[in-house]
């Protein structure tokens, strides 16, 4: 036993000798078995080691790097982003001996490839990886069916995919210098469909769905779904078991019977103000009875698995009003709280004005609620009945449709502004109309699409209702707040100050409309808000509105194109041989573009 034990003491004895040894030996140089970046420099002096390094390396430091992540290819220019190895830090990285001795064991058998150390701009690389995620990442898509005409094709899920940017990140810096193709991590986005139950969902419920028409039974009318109709309408959506269920886009089947079966349904009526007389009333509500699609559909996907004759009875239920007499008189509308008006505008401008009004009259904004123009207009184009009318455009007359709501925006803001209502977002012109109070208007925008730019908001921050009143004349425009009034509001108006020359701007003499410009300045106005019960002053609101200068526009003909030179012809070669005069081409002279002082700003209206 003893023996045994001296036996044990002695190898564990050696083992540590030939360990220590081990490490003594390789003191200073490269690990064993250290691969960077695909070459091998384990064993190496350090010296050694980055000579290799760089024979190896430096010349695949100016090329393109070739990346693959999940199916599709990129490559990278190390110089657009910067990308260098640091080769001190890299061999010494490389130089670490590791001291856990099942490591150095291991190490006899095996290599490891620790990359290079590299740096790069940070912000260029952390936009090319983001590059790159945008280009790899893909959402998960489930399977479904959807229609070709009546035929019904499937379309199997797929995967989603995702960078694993950080990941993918230290990987580059670590290894674009290797030879061949780098590939980047990716995660899997996984999808519950699978294609067996796509074909399920298609077999059983897609291809006997438009087989045949299905008829929906109203109260003394029927309308019929047709095949066409039903392809249209019919949907899936992938349950948590994978099973694909139908579901029915409501406004496809609404477009194709709603109309047919509008008749069996009684509609509704909101309670209304009527302004007359100085005073208001409210014209009361009615209750409607109409169709309930939620509950008349519900049962239409079951329906849709059959053949044959088919057919759903419609489910009427009472449709409430939006604003009740009840909750109409709750309100508090009984007198006007701010007024406002404007005058002087043209034809064209003048239809826009009464459009949007005729929109706005009557519109109800319940204690808490948030105003907003261009969201209760929604778009303001052609197909609204809005024209084309004169706008001004960085500084320049000009035409768009819609032109002239500014100044309907205008009178809203004052009448909102004089009944008390919190200015919840507004802008005034870049430039001062003088038609308009000064530091008191604002202006409007959107987008082609009908999308915000710039909105007049207002929100109602009193405990009683507010409801907007329109008056529209060929010569003006009246806007009327009615509800509770809490203020008595006074405007102070300072004077103006911070005066700024206009520039000049010079324009084609066809498109031109000469003007001599106006300053711009600055001026502060002051919202003065008092009790209307006390007469005590409850806040003052100042704001200061910067106008821009108005260009003076100067209109001239555009200078003539030069004539071009005469070709010159050839100099006969002199008798000696040597090189004869040369004609030099003219010179340009420096042309400089134009650049608009505001940056590209939209029309406004």
């Amino acid at each position: 036993m003893r023996k045994a034990g001296v036996i044990a003491g002695a190898v564990v004895g050696g083992l540590a000798l030939l360990y220590g040894l081990d490490l003594l030996v390789t003191q200073g140089d490269v690990a064993r078995g250290t691969v960077v970046a695909g070459v091998d420099v384990g064993g190496m002096s350090t010296e050694d080691a980055e000579q290799l390094l760089r024979t190896e390396l430096e010349p695949r430091l100016t090329g393109p790097v070739e990346l693959a992540a999940a199916g599709t290819s990129h490559t990278l220019d190390p110089a657009a982003v910067g990308l260098r190895v640091d080769w001190a830090a890299t061999v010494a990285e490389a130089a670490r001996q590791p001291l856990n001795p099942f490591t150095r064991i291991a190490s006899f058998f095996s290599s490891d490839d620790i990359g290079v150390v590299s740096e790069a701009d940070p912000r260029r690389f952390d936009a090319e990886v983001e590059r790159l995620r945008a280009a790899v990442d893909r959402d998960a898509a489930e399977g479904t069916v959807r229609f070709e005409g009546l035929t019904p094709v499937a379309q199997d899920p797929e995967e989603g995919v995702k960078l694993d940017v950080a990941e993918a990140g230290s990987r580059i810096l670590r290894y674009w210098p290797a030879e061949g193709t780098l590939s980047l991590p990716v995660s899997t986005l996984p999808v519950r469909s699978t294609p067996e139950t796509v074909r399920a969902a298609l077999e059983q419920i897609a291809t006997p769905a438009v087989s045949g028409p299905v008829t929906v039974h109203g109260e003394g009318r029927d309308a019929v779904l047709q095949p066409e109709a039903i392809a249209a309408a019919l949907k899936f959506t992938a349950r948590e078991d994978g099973s694909l269920a139908p579901r029915i886009d409501r406004k496809a089947v609404l477009d194709a019977v709603g109309a047919e079966l509008a008749p069996t349904e009684q509609r509704g009526r909101d309670a209304r103000f009527v302004f007359a007389g100085g005073s208001v009333r409210i014209e009361p509500s009615a209750h409607g009875r109409g169709i309930d699609w939620d509950k008349t559909l519900a049962g239409l996907p079951d329906v849709l698995k059959q053949r044959g004759e088919r057919a759903i009875t419609a489910t009427y239920a009472a449709q409430p009003a939006a604003l009740t007499t009840e909750e109409a008189q709750r309100l508090g509308i009984k007198e006007v709280i701010g007024e406002f008006t404007t005058e002087g505008f043209a034809y064209d401008s003048g239809i826009n004005i009464r459009t949007v009004a005729e929109k706005v009259d009557g519109a109800v904004v319940k204690p808490g609620e948030t105003f907003s123009l261009n969201g209760f207009t929604g778009p303001r184009g052609l197909e609204q009945g809005y024209v084309a009318a004169g706008v001004i455009s960085n500084g320049v007359p000009g035409r768009a449709v819609g032109g002239g709501i500014s100044q309907f925006a205008t009178t809203l803001y004052n009448a909102a502004y004089f009944a008390g209502m919190k200015d919840t977002e507004h802008k005034e012109h870049s430039y001062y109309i003088s038609r308009y109070p000064e530091g008191r208007e604002a202006t409007v925008y959107q987008n082609p699409d009908g999308s915000s730019v710039i909105d007049l908001k207002f929100t109602n921050d009193s405990e009683t209702g507010v409801v907007i009143q329109t008056i529209w004349t060929e010569s003006d425009i009246t806007v009327r707040l009615w509800g509770t009034k809490r203020y008595d509001v006074e405007s102070v108006t300072g004077e103006r100050f911070g005066y700024t020359s206009p520039p000049v701007q010079v324009e084609p003499i066809e498109t031109c409309s000469p003007s001599s410009g106006a300053s711009g300045f600055s001026v502060t106005d002051t919202r003065i808000l008092r009790d209307v019960a006390t007469g005590e002053v409850v806040r003052r609101e100042p704001r200061t509105v910067v106008y821009n200068p108005q260009p003076a526009i100067v209109c001239e003909e555009p200078e003539p194109e030069p004539e071009p030179e005469p070709t010159p012809r050839p100099s006969p070669e002199p008798a000696d041989g040597g090189q004869g005069e040369s004609e030099q081409p003219p010179s340009t002279p420096d042309a400089t573009d134009g650049v608009n002082p505001e940056g590209a700003q939209g029309s406004t209206q």
